[in-house]
């Protein structure tokens, strides 16, 4: 369906007590273009990034783990050196059609091991400082009055940490859960708040909560057979896919998917099973879903994934690993330079781990995540975005 067709089935008109706001005046008018969009993925628990994309060319990876290394006869190969976990085979039709790269050795400047601090400095953007109040991905969108009201959409029951700040955004842990209880009455105590940010937020909340009860009453198959896992990350990505396609404004959005904190038996009996293995088939299954989905439509759109920090090169006794330091990314898109790699190798050799136990970051995780900004969504001061950065050489992320 496309733009204008839309928003006359919708009826969305029929819920508004004020103006049209700017930017759906113009969408009914058909004098908006298709927006590129930008969506950003945590893996929270430090995802062990040397069982997920293998560095299978590498005897020591086989020498620090004799119980949970990925045997090579079971690896994906990329490219002779590094290859993708099994579960993560959903992802190769995307590898050979060059829109999946990826950047291993990535990671934050900052030395923490501390979950909570590594999370709140990747999203915030600001590696090593905690006063920072807002996210990376908020201040990626351009300030834009014309704005639609799910311009910015984390996917959950709050809005993420990234995504905070002066531009709005709306947290929505479901398409059909997305409502206010006698919307109405709230919404009038609202347009008459004295306090006029409280008013403006008030006024975005429910454009929000109009335009999406209207996309939900739309009945949503994905296209190209794509099916998406059950999870909850699965069905993100699935209504993320449904917003883009409504053709409403969306730019910037947010999904995550918890619980690789893998210290005890992250593989199971085989590399095929196990917590890792699970949450590895649960994840590649979703993306490829979504850019299977998406396939006519991914040089608009961009996924970018990343996780707070790696983990030890070494397997620890109870068949796991501890907190790291290097870890990956995966960028994920029409316009992204894939089949390839990136990044600074620096080898697994004891002498060239950090510390002696973990992978070294050689790519820092916000040139990775700027080159996607700038060169995807257009943003041109990332020091605003990233502010007290300077960047590194780039690693060739989006094509040029």
């Amino acid at each position: 369906m496309n733009r204008r067709a839309f928003f006359k089935s919708s009826g969305i008109a029929l819920f508004g007590t004020g103006a049209v706001p700017q930017w759906l005046a113009r969408s009914v008018a058909g004098e908006t273009e298709r927006r590129r969009v930008l969506v950003a993925i945590f893996q929270r628990g430090a995802v062990d990034a040397l069982n997920m994309v293998v560095p299978h060319g590498e005897k020591a990876y086989y020498n620090y783990r004799p119980a949970i290394a990925v045997p090579r006869e079971r690896v994906i190969d990329l490219d002779g050196h590094f290859g993708l976990h099994p579960a993560l085979a959903p992802l190769k039709p995307a590898w050979d059609s060059r829109q999946l790269a990826i950047v291993h050795a990535v990671g934050s400047p900052d030395a923490t091991r501390s979950h909570f601090d590594a999370q709140d400095y990747m999203e915030s953007g600001t590696p090593g400082v905690k006063s920072t109040r807002d996210g990376w991905l908020n201040r990626a969108l351009p300030k834009d009055a014309a704005r639609s009201p799910v311009r910015a959409v984390s996917m959950g029951p709050a809005l993420a940490r990234t995504l905070r700040g002066p531009q709005p955004a709306v947290a929505v842990q479901s398409l059909d859960s997305f409502r206010v209880a006698e919307s109405a009455k709230f919404e009038e105590m609202y347009s008459r708040a004295a306090d006029q940010p409280l008013a403006a937020a008030g006024r975005d909340t429910f454009e929000a909560v109009k335009l999406i009860e209207s996309i939900r009453k739309q009945p949503y198959t994905p296209a190209n057979g794509a099916e998406y896992p059950g999870g909850r990350f699965g069905q993100s990505l699935r209504q993320i896919a449904q917003l883009i396609k409504a053709d409403v404004g969306l730019e910037v959005a947010f999904a995550d998917l918890g619980g690789w904190d893998h210290h005890v038996n992250e593989v199971g009996p085989t590399v095929e099973q196990g917590p890792l293995a699970n949450l590895l088939r649960e994840f590649g299954g979703a993306l490829a879903a979504f850019h299977r989905d998406l396939e006519d439509r991914m040089d608009d759109v961009a996924i970018v994934t990343m996780s707070e920090f790696g983990r030890t090169a070494r397997e620890n006794g109870n068949r796991g690993t501890d907190h790291g330091h290097g870890g990956v990314m995966l960028a994920l898109g029409g316009r992204v330079n894939g089949g390839r790699v990136l990044g600074e190798w620096p080898g697994l050799a004891p002498e060239q781990l950090y510390e002696g136990r973990d992978l070294a970051v050689t790519t820092d995780f916000r040139d990775v995540l700027g080159e996607v900004v700038a060169g995807h969504l257009g943003a041109t001061d990332l020091s605003r975005v990233f502010p007290g950065h300077r960047p590194g050489a780039p690693r060739g992320v989006l094509r040029t």
